[in-house]
């Protein structure tokens, strides 16, 4: 039930019949040695699968969000906090007018947490409507699944190195990288914070077995089915 895939008149049947609306959240932003667009092609891939099986309708990922510190890698592109929250506010709103009434966001990128905050802003008043911000990689079943193959994994690292993600000949390093301060990270400025990370990843391996992947990514898709799914 891709939005991408319907006209405005389908669009309009569907949500007549199913007032559920997915939306996932990306960022354009540096991922060390993987795609630019790991979080959007996560995000989007994530919403289409949990989505599938239930017939709720999935729109395209927003691929732009809040990355400020990794400004100085260049490909990475952010957006102003208040640019976002309004950029928030006003899908959910184009969402509502059209029909939505249940609205699940696959977030797929830390940074883009204060969107949450937009959304709840945006609920005051519309006491028919419901917002779910669900991210999806850090969900209790699906971060549990990481842990139990490699405690060490962060960003850029290989918990975010599926083969949807990779870039044809671009090799990985085999090393398990220290894991920086994140700390010292966080009190950065972006040229500062490009020194102290270097290639991007925050420290793990780069890469593990597709199969190991394939355990995190089910785990991912059984708990966002069930945010899209489950509703009081």
């Amino acid at each position: 039930m891709l939005i991408s895939q319907m006209n405005w008149m389908q669009a309009e049947a569907h949500l007549a019949r199913d007032d559920r609306a997915v939306l996932p959240l990306g960022s354009t932003e540096q991922h060390a040695y993987l795609s630019l667009s790991v979080d959007a092609i996560l995000a989007g891939k994530m919403a289409e699968e949990a989505a599938g099986p239930s017939g709720a309708a999935v729109w395209p990922v927003l691929p732009y969000g809040l990355t400020p510190y990794f400004a100085a890698y260049p490909g990475t592109v952010t957006l102003g906090l208040e640019t976002y929250a309004r950029l928030i506010r006003d899908i959910l709103e184009s969402l509502y007018r059209a029909g939505a009434r249940r609205i699940v966001l696959v977030n797929g990128h830390g940074g883009n947490n204060p969107g949450q905050t937009a959304a709840m802003e945006w609920l005051a008043g519309r006491p028919d409507a419901q917002v779910r911000w669900h991210n999806w990689w850090a969900a209790p079943g699906t971060m549990a699944t990481v842990k139990a193959i490699d405690p060490v994994a962060s960003h850029a690292s290989w918990m975010e190195n599926f083969p949807w993600t990779r870039l044809a000949g671009v090799e990985m390093p085999a090393e398990q990288k220290p894991m920086v301060d994140v700390e010292a990270l966080k009190s950065r400025d972006p040229v500062s914070a490009r020194i102290l990370l270097g290639d991007g990843n925050y420290g793990g391996f780069y890469q593990r077995s597709d199969d190991e992947m394939a355990r995190v990514w089910a785990a991912g898709v059984a708990e966002t089915r069930k945010v899209i799914e489950d509703w009081a």
